[in-house]
């Protein structure tokens, strides 16, 4: 790339920012949301919605928690005045919602707005005209005098019609291209909107400064936005919204430092849709303030079904690494991940804490309607022994003893390093019980009884090649006694025999787990494990699976 001359910079910074958003630390109250998914991002969908997909996704928003939600340009097709007047006609929008309209400064596209608005109890009439320097010279050919102009007849043909109609609905206006306009024009427009519009704070006028194409690194759009909040006319009686699209990947940023710098408000869309590279991901900004304890007011509770049912009516995919929403975002599929999240979990659990400080995981999956053991704890090659412990423990109920998880590690892994394929937890389940559980292979378990006299006796059933033969042995336990008969009769050798045990936490609470270690004449540790409703037959098929295993891997 040897072009990089030929572009230049189309962005007017304020002149002696005052920068006082740079001295906050932290948003502390979430903005008012505007959603623009049915107008701004439906117009970027290369098959918009049908009229039936958009009133679901109405529901959708409002379900959410939208007070404010972007309906569409009505004058702009017949799709979008009748989605609208369906919408007024059915009844559908809650008292406690307001929707918004977009129409252009003309005077037959405004006054076919407010007809489409008739009987609509809450509205907001959006008024826009692009301000650039770039605009002005190349698309509009208009002075400065003759954008403001436009502007503010629009201005005026809302209040005239409004009182024509008789209608109470707000305003909005945007300096559309506002990141390419110079900020004392976007203010002079803004500010002779306002003084037409006259706003009071019982019916704020809202001033929107849209990022129409992200043009600047971010800091330079929230000393844009704190310029016109500090300078704006009946500020008091003014929603400062911010509408940042994601040319340069920094609408969140961009958010974020407008917010920083008195923006109160947020247009945007679910997962970023929209134009180009998209408008500012709504589920990004608010779930960015939920993980530093700012309740952001919208319901997101259920995101698998939230992305389900926007990607089934826009033909839009979710990304999987989008933050928050993606269906990879909680996964850790490296081993010191996985072990850093299990032992941060078994912290909070051991505790007892509310406070979320997981490491990896800036907020709760659960939260959001994930799963630790489905969508947290992935499994393949890369994966490590406390995320395998993790997964078997906190899905199945196997608790590992600490000796035996690294190896089931590696054992695991390599199932999935050779079929160079991911291991859903039931799979992960398999590998294990095939491995280690209840082996009765080179020599059978086929019966026992034990007989205290004093000490424990125990006489073993077993088939060995093929053919059936009776161990008998004592010992100081029963495990002691049937080892005893092994070593003694079979002539097998193994030392320091080590068990833990507990009851199955899943699946049948009747049940007993036993692991049984080892320990070879070669100074090898081989690991069993038994499965049984009796706590007695569990320990036992502990033993003969580690003794089966010893052999099959000689």
């Amino acid at each position: 790339m040897t072009n990089a001359s030929k572009y230049t910079r189309q962005f007017f910074p304020v002149k002696n920012p005052t920068r006082k958003w740079a001295e906050k630390t932290y948003i502390d109250k979430a903005p008012t949301w505007c959603s623009v998914d049915l107008r701004d991002g439906n117009q970027s969908l290369m098959i918009p919605m049908s009229l039936e997909e958009k009133l679901e996704f109405f529901r959708l928003l409002v379900a959410v928690g939208f007070k404010e939600i972007e309906v569409g340009f009505p004058a702009a097709s017949d799709t979008e005045y009748n989605f609208l007047r369906t919408l007024i006609e059915k009844k559908m929008i809650p008292d406690d919602v307001t929707v918004q309209v977009l129409t252009q400064s003309r005077e037959h596209i405004i006054k076919k707005t407010f007809e489409a608005l008739k009987g609509c109890k809450n509205a907001i009439v959006h008024l826009y005209n692009s301000t650039s320097l770039a605009q002005r010279e190349q698309v509009f050919k208009k002075s400065k005098e003759e954008i403001l102009k436009i502007a503010t007849d629009g201005a005026e043909l809302f209040a005239r019609i409004a009182s024509e109609t008789g209608t109470d609905y707000r305003y909005e206006y945007s300096p559309e291209s506002f990141t390419g306009t110079e900020p004392e024009f976007a203010l002079e427009v803004c500010n002779a909107v306002l003084d037409i519009w006259k706003p009071v704070p019982e019916r704020k006028a809202i001033i929107n400064l849209p990022v129409t194409v992200e043009l600047s690194s971010p800091h330079v759009y929230a000393d844009q936005v704190e310029y016109m909040c500090d300078n704006l006319k009946y500020r008091d009686a003014v929603s400062v919204s911010l509408h940042p699209h994601n040319d340069r990947g920094c609408a969140v940023a961009d958010s974020e430092l407008g917010l920083l710098a008195g923006a109160d408000r947020i247009e945007g869309t679910l997962f970023g849709n929209g134009e180009r590279t998209g408008n500012v991901d709504i589920v990004t900004l608010a779930l960015n303030m939920y993980s530093q304890g700012v309740e952001p007011g919208l319901d997101l509770a259920d995101m698998p079904y939230i992305a389900g049912l926007y990607e089934r009516v826009t033909r839009m995919q979710v990304y999987e690494r989008q933050p928050y929403s993606g269906k990879l975002v909680f996964a850790a599929f490296s081993g010191s991940h996985q072990d850093a999240i299990a032992k941060g979990m078994n912290w909070r659990r051991d505790k007892n804490t509310d406070t979320w400080t997981v490491p990896y995981l800036p907020i709760d999956p659960k939260d959001v309607g994930r799963e630790y053991e489905t969508d947290v704890i992935r499994i393949n090659s890369q994966s490590g022994k406390g995320g395998i412990g993790y997964l078997l423990e906190h899905t199945f109920g196997y608790v590992l003893p600490a000796g035996m998880r690294e190896e089931v590690g590696y054992t695991v892994k390599g199932v999935s390093d050779r079929a160079h394929a991911e291991l859903s937890p039931q799979e992960v389940l398999d590998v294990f019980t095939g491995e280690y559980v209840n082996i009765n292979t080179d020599i059978k378990l086929v019966d026992y009884h034990f007989v205290r006299n004093p000490d424990i006796n125990v006489t073993l059933t077993v088939e060995t090649d093929g053919q059936v033969r009776t161990l008998t042995a004592g010992g100081n336990g029963r495990l002691d006694a049937v080892s005893n008969a092994i070593k003694q009769q079979l002539g097998i050798r193994f030392s320091d025999l080590t068990y833990d045990e507990h009851a199955l936490t899943k699946g049948s609470a009747s049940q007993a787990i036993t692991y049984v270690s080892i320990k070879l004449e070669n100074g090898k540790t081989v690991w069993g494990v038994g499965i049984h409703d009796d706590i007695i037959a569990s320990s036992v098929n502990a033993l003969f699976s580690a003794i089966n295993r010893s052999i099959s891997h000689s």
